[in-house]
This record gives structure tokens, sequence and C-alpha cells, in this order.
């Protein structure tokens, strides 16, 4: 079975609402394939190594997180950009890429789905477009949480903790990818921790001054899970196949 693109950008459009954001990049549709979609494949970032994936998967759609057309960037089709699209359109795929509406959807988004993979449910939102999203949570002290949230993910994780003595954790926020620059408003929102993505040079020191854990898990570990869970939902919806492939990336 397959259906026609429009109708799969509309359901995303619907189920993604893309308007609601002013966003780093284009939201939807950014290289244009074949008219007509019965395979979709998944990933993260829409690298070399996941075209070429997708088109041994005989994809007819990659829907990704992290697309190609960023704001600000260089409007040279030239290098890297070029052998990507160049892919692409050799191979007549629709290259599909949503970036801050796949954060922010409360159940099948990046944050939703990285809350569920943790075993937490989520019961409070803060920050821009409600992207950060809080939780209950009982550890024992933010060395126990960094030890479930590397099991979970299945990488090493970075952990700095308050100064003083370790103190059990009963509320945890989060944010995937980079939203290191969030961690004030976590602490605003009553967190014990706050987990993201990435770790810049202020976090540390604030999280020791400010008895707050703060925990670098992974730009691509936290952000896996939001794809996948869109295009699997999608995809059973209209009765197409898909297929989520991982390329791996210490970031």
């Amino acid at each position: 079975m397959s259906i026609a693109r429009q109708d799969l950008l509309a359901r995303l459009d619907a189920l993604l609402e893309p308007a609601r954001f002013k966003d780093y990049g284009p939201n939807g549709l950014q290289i244009e394939g074949r008219p007509h979609i019965r395979r979709i494949v998944s990933g993260v970032t829409a690298s070399r190594a996941l075209i070429d994936a997708a088109i041994a998967a005989h994809a007819d759609a990659l829907f990704v997180h992290h697309g190609l057309f960023w704001r600000g960037m260089d409007g040279r089709i030239t290098g890297w950009l070029k052998e990507r699209i160049q892919r692409l359109l050799a191979h007549d795929i629709n290259l599909i890429a949503y970036h801050l509406p796949l954060d922010a959807h409360p159940t099948l988004g990046n944050n939703a789905q990285l809350g569920a993979r943790l075993g937490w449910q989520w019961d409070a939102r803060f920050g821009e477009y409600d992207l950060g999203f809080a939780a209950p949570c009982e550890v024992a002290s933010a060395q126990v949480l960094a030890q479930l949230v590397q099991q979970a993910l299945g990488r090493a994780v970075t952990l700095v903790a308050p100064d003083g003595t370790p103190r059990p954790i009963r509320r945890v926020a989060w944010c995937s990818g980079g939203a290191q620059d969030w961690f004030e408003a976590a602490i605003a929102a009553g967190a014990d921790a706050f987990i993201t993505g990435e770790m810049s040079e202020p976090q540390p020191h604030l999280a020791r001054e400010s008895g707050v854990a703060f925990i670098a898990a992974g730009h691509h570990a936290t952000e896996r899970y939001g794809a996948p869970a869109v295009a699997a939902y999608v995809a059973a919806e209209l009765g197409l196949e898909h297929e989520f492939i991982d390329i791996d990336n210490p970031a």
C-alpha cells in the first residue's frame, strides 16, 4: 500500500503542529522525492550514512529530527551538503524533518519518549514551547540516578553533583539535545536533577552551587526516540512500512 506524499505530510503536520513553533530550520518536506510513499525510514540526523542506509532499505521517505537546512547556514550546495542532497535526488527519496515539534509532542516526541524510557510519567512542563518536562522520581542520590540513565541509554553520562552530602532525588526535569541553557529554568521548576544532552562551561558551577544535579547524557542518545515513535505511529495509521535505523554518534 502507498499514499500520496501530500497526504503523509498533512498527517504529520496535524500531529506535530509545526506552525506553533519559530524553529531553527524548515519543518516538513525538505527534499522532494517520489510522489507516492510506501516505505518510511526514520533516524535522528540526515547524515550521509543514514541516507545511504535508507537507499539500501528502499525507502520512499526519510523522516528525521535533524534535517539539512538551518537558519543562518551558508546557502551554497557544495561539499558534504551536495553529497547528501545528490544521493536523495538520485534515488528520489523524500526528506522530511521536524525539529522542535518533534521535541515537544506530549506522547510521541523526544522528551516524552525519553521520559518513558527512563520510567517517568511527566506531570509538568516548562520553558519556551513547553519543551522542558518534569516528573516525580524516587532515587537515593544523583549518583544512582546517573547510573540508571546510563543503563537505560546504553552510554556513559557526565554527572556534576551538588557540593555537600548526597541527597535523594525527589523530582527530575529533562530536555533532550542541546538544552543546557535550560538548567536554570529546571531549577526554577523545582527539580533536584536535570538531564539533557550536552553541558557547557557554566553548568558545573551552577550545579555545585545550586544543589541541583546536572547530567549530560548525549545529544544523539537523548534524541533517539521521537523520530521512530512518530514514524511508527503514522505508518501504522496509514498502512505504510517503517524501519528505524540508528547511526551511532558519540556526541
